[in-house]
């Protein structure tokens, strides 16, 4: 008889010695602890009985693939995670030491709890609980990637389009998501693709006396100001010339008040949008356009003077079924076209790449669906889709056009990722593991 069940203090000890690697990519001074943490994964996925191998890559940041191979024509399965983490920031901002798991309230807390070192604890459990039950025919590949978060030069992209054959499997399984909520199934089927658009505005050969020539010379910050306010309707809608920025979610609810719980929205604050327009239509299905910088003159250093210069970086964001490098165009020339006065602009467009959808009523996807229900005892399986890019998916898509490829894992809301106290619900790496295991049991039989 099957006995999945999870050993919580097993995955305790594997996240804990995976947290305490302060593990971010591109930071020279961490470098060891990297390497550390990229060993730490080599010699767990030996000890799971794969065959291990370390490929570098061009960012100088191993990709570790473990390899089971198939018996006979069984199907192949890759299953995907990453070593890196962000930056933890100030340290005296956590409740406790980002780099010692921590327990309280019934959630562990530690820089990669849950993005992605609980995804990677997750996936070794799910393998010793495999193990424990008799074991499988499918070939399994074990992808765990060291640069992932900041900092990379798309190094694993590019290891897949030089030896495509590494990576080749009939399902992938992404870990780098998670449920809409603790205890809710889910499984993530779109994910917004984007560029990056840093605006330059220029209007004076340098600053000049407010009171002698404000209210006639051109300031640039204001000039800025008003080309970032027409990328925005009455309602605050992301609105660019030529694009279409009112399509409908089909899939799950993401419900208001749910939003405003997870956005940390604060209360009399309005949502953005129409009662018309839900937050699953915003963050999902459209396009969103964020100004993530802006830089004039600091407000510490502001003196009597109207703005020669002024900056602004864009995130743009694109959702599945548009072009991701075409709506980046529409937005150049809607910047263009909405510049005051003959401003001078520059636009620079960077980091482009494309969104993503899957097909949840494909069979692999859907019994990993079924397994997802099947672990939580639930009776529905929640489908929701990401605001966030993941451009390995494209790729993936890409060079394995056949290949069905699903999103799942253990950062729901509450685990704050990339921020301070992330933490990580360890039902959710148990019941997710179960479902992992389950599926990699029963799937192709």
């Amino acid at each position: 008889m099957t006995d999945f069940t999870p050993d919580r203090s097993r995955i305790f000890s594997d996240l804990a010695a995976l947290v305490s690697f302060n593990s971010p990519h591109s930071t020279p001074e961490l470098a060891d602890e990297h390497e550390a943490a990229c060993a730490w994964t080599v010699a767990a996925l030996e000890k799971a009985g794969l065959k291990v191998t370390r490929y570098p890559t061009v960012d100088d940041a191993d990709t570790v693939v473990g390899v089971k191979e198939p018996v006979g024509d069984a199907p192949t399965v890759l299953l995907y995670s990453h070593y890196d983490v962000v930056p933890a920031g100030d340290p005296a901002a956590w409740t406790s030491d980002p780099f010692e798991l921590t327990e309280r309230d019934g959630r562990w807390y530690g820089r990669g709890a849950a993005d992605c070192k609980g995804n990677l604890a997750m996936h070794l459990e799910a393998l010793r609980l495999l193990e424990q039950n008799g074991g499988t025919d499918l070939g399994l590949k074990v992808v765990v990637e060291g640069s992932e978060e900041l900092g990379g030069e798309d190094g694993l992209v590019k290891l897949i389009e030089s030896d495509p054959e590494i990576f080749r499997a009939d399902v992938i399984l992404i870990a780098d998501s998670g449920n809409a909520a603790v205890g809710e199934p889910t499984l993530t089927t779109s994910l917004r693709g984007g560029a990056q658009i840093k605006v330059t505005v220029e209007t004076l050969e340098g600053a000049i006396h407010s009171g002698s020539f404000g209210g006639a010379a051109p300031d640039a910050a204001h000039a800025l100001v008003r080309i970032a306010d027409s990328l925005f309707d009455e309602h605050g809608r992301t609105t660019i010339d030529g694009v279409d920025t009112t399509t409908k979610w089909s899939g799950d609810a993401y419900e208001r008040d749910t939003f405003r719980t997870d956005a940390g929205v604060l209360d009399g604050v309005q949502l953005l949008g129409t009662v018309e327009d839900e937050p699953a239509d915003m963050c999902w299905a459209r396009p969103a356009v964020t100004m993530i910088g802006f830089t004039s003159t600091p407000v510490a250093k502001a003196v009597n003077a109207v703005n020669p210069r002024a900056e602004a970086q864009f995130n743009l964001r694109v959702p599945a079924g548009q072009n991701a490098a075409e709506v980046a165009q529409k937005m150049v020339e809607h910047i263009h076209a909405h510049t005051p006065w003959g401003a001078k602009v520059d636009v620079e467009v960077s980091g482009i790449n494309e969104p993503f959808a899957t097909d949840p009523e494909r069979p692999g996807v859907a019994k990993l669906g079924e397994c997802l229900r099947e672990a939580y005892g639930a009776e529905t399986l929640t489908v929701v889709g990401s605001g966030g890019s993941i451009p390995l998916t494209i790729t993936l898509q890409e060079q394995f056009p056949e290949a069905e490829i699903a999103l799942f894992g253990v950062e729901e809301p509450a685990c704050g990722i990339h921020g301070v106290d992330e933490s990580v619900d360890p039902t959710e790496i148990e019941r997710i593991a179960v479902a992992e295991a389950r599926f990699l049991q029963t799937y192709g039989k």
